[in-house]
């Protein structure tokens, strides 16, 4: 059966509102949320920042190489829609090229080159706190209907309240570990995907296609599987071995 867009719409909220309860991976919850997020709200991509411990903004999590790409080019420049949602706390919405090139240049030459017509970004906000952005990137020009908008800064807001869920009587102290661990974790996604995309000759989509089904099937933690991926202590077989032998099989990991 065909899901609609609004039972999508609610599974998505229900993803996020679980982890209110229960125990969860922050990358695996954000990578869930842009996943999402692109089929919700007509998005050819999307990426999320986080703000790590020096009070610099990192990709977390990214549906494409491409998308990540952007994200750090526009943090080199230090301009735009995505660094202005997080200074600001608004959500900043770019609906062409032409105004992207009036307010940032340099961010503009890199979407142009990377694409992209049109970014509507949303930080991650609960009342004066913000932990980054999330950030959708159109191949077309216009902006995010009004519907659209509400509902992109509605799961924005349950993923941010889900991260900062008061745990420990130091909040504060969990909160920026909490967050520096989800950062830690990307690094060794890319490692393992890297290492994949090189051992199995595959792009790094592909390799991240694989390791996070790999991860799900064995229902571990992607940033573990990694981790193990880069130790050698998980095998994660190529595509057409996977094929013959079942599922995402044969690795060394169980959890």
């Amino acid at each position: 059966m065909v899901r609609t867009r609004e039972q999508q719409l609610v599974e998505t909220f229900v993803t996020l509102t679980d982890t209110l309860v229960a125990e969860y991976d922050v990358v695996e919850l954000l990578q869930s949320l842009v996943d999402n997020a692109t089929d919700l709200f007509d998005a050819t991509a999307a990426g999320i920042l986080l703000v790590n411990q020096s009070q610099d903004l990192e990709v977390v999590v990214s549906t494409s190489e491409r998308s990540a790409l952007v994200g750090l080019l526009q943090l080199e420049a230090g301009e735009g829609p995505c660094v202005e949602a997080f200074t600001t706390g608004s959500p900043v919405s770019v609906q062409d090229a032409d105004e992207m090139r009036r307010r940032w240049p340099q961010f503009a030459a890199a979407s142009q080159e990377a694409g992209y017509t049109s970014v509507h970004s949303i930080p991650l906000r609960l009342r004066d706190t913000v932990l980054g952005s999330m950030n959708l990137f159109r191949e077309t020009p216009g902006a995010l209907n009004e519907d659209d908008a509400i509902a992109a800064r509605a799961l924005t807001d349950v993923a941010t309240i889900s991260i900062l869920q008061q745990r420990t009587t130091e909040h504060a102290n969990f909160v920026e570990t909490q967050l520096q661990h989800a950062l830690n974790s990307r690094v060794a996604i890319e490692q393992a995907k890297g290492f994949l995309a090189h051992t199995h000759q595959v792009d790094m989509d592909t390799a991240f296609t694989l390791l996070r089904s790999y991860a799900r099937t064995h229902q571990a933690r992607i940033a573990d599987t990694a981790r193990g991926v880069i130790a050698r202590t998980i095998t994660i077989p190529t595509p057409d071995t996977a094929a013959s032998a079942g599922p995402l099989g044969g690795g060394k990991h169980r959890p």
